[in-house]
């Protein structure tokens, strides 16, 4: 870090820290692929993008039988909020970033963070990877590491899964940051899972943090009870920019 230090504007006792648990011990290779990207919110459905998740997810039962591999689920986007649009972080870094726009997303959990490098080496891994780049504009990977834990995030149910990927100048200050936004979700939107990703060293990646996250609410009550929020934007959204850090969240189903 080169000494910047998090700053809270409008602060409310309301909206606490989170209350963390010990992060995960588990390894992440997280691949995201922009298939058929949608230039609205709503994600249209696609055939190409359809095609596309049968095989990957195909390909990912393949890879739940590599060693060290103890989960592989494939999501397919259902809503891209047009954050860019209103960051000016993120229009400053235009040029300099990947906006996310994954409608198709590969999460491999294994059961050590050491594990993921060599899974990234088995057949299954790169079938997969070699099948979006086919058929994707843009497909980033990025193995990683559990940082911070509000719970664990279910996927033997439905739900509304998020993927949220945040920018910043200072990785450090957004990691602080996030205890803040997290706690301003628990109380909002009755959060009580979250899992934020972190680049392993090494990694080369735009993004400082990756939360994903679950609910059990349509996509549209969720985003519109975020944007009636004053405190969405007086809170959330004043302190991203405060802190020269912006999220683009992109909300999922499971495919």
């Amino acid at each position: 870090m080169d000494g910047t230090h998090l700053s809270i504007l409008n602060p409310d006792p309301r909206y606490p820290r989170a209350n963390l648990i010990e992060p995960t011990t588990a390894g992440y290779i997280y691949v995201a692929a922009a298939v058929r990207p949608s230039r609205i919110p709503l994600v249209l459905p696609s055939r190409r993008r359809a095609r596309v998740v049968a095989r990957v997810k195909e390909l990912a039962r393949e890879l739940e039988r590599v060693p060290g591999v103890v989960k592989c689920t494939v999501f397919r986007a259902i809503v891209m909020p047009p954050t860019f649009r209103f960051s000016p972080y993120l229009k400053q870094r235009a040029g300099s970033l990947q906006i996310a726009n994954f409608d198709v997303v590969v999460l491999i959990e294994t059961d050590a963070p050491e594990s993921a490098h060599v899974v990234q080496t088995a057949p299954a891994y790169h079938e997969i990877t070699d099948t979006l780049r086919r058929d994707s504009r843009t497909v980033r990977t990025l193995v990683a590491r559990n940082a911070k834990r509000i719970g664990d995030v279910d996927t033997q149910h439905k739900g509304l899964f998020l993927f949220n990927h945040f920018v910043a100048d200072e990785q450090g200050v957004m990691l602080e940051l996030w205890d803040y936004l997290a706690g301003w979700y628990a109380v909002q939107t009755r959060l009580d899972n979250s899992v934020a990703l972190v680049p392993e060293p090494g990694e080369k990646s735009d993004y400082a943090i990756v939360n994903w996250a679950r609910w059990n609410v349509s996509p549209l009550r969720h985003v519109w009870h975020q944007l009636t929020k004053k405190s969405f934007w007086n809170y959330v959204t004043k302190n991203l920019e405060a802190n020269h850090a912006a999220s683009m969240p992109i909300y999922y189903r499971l495919a």
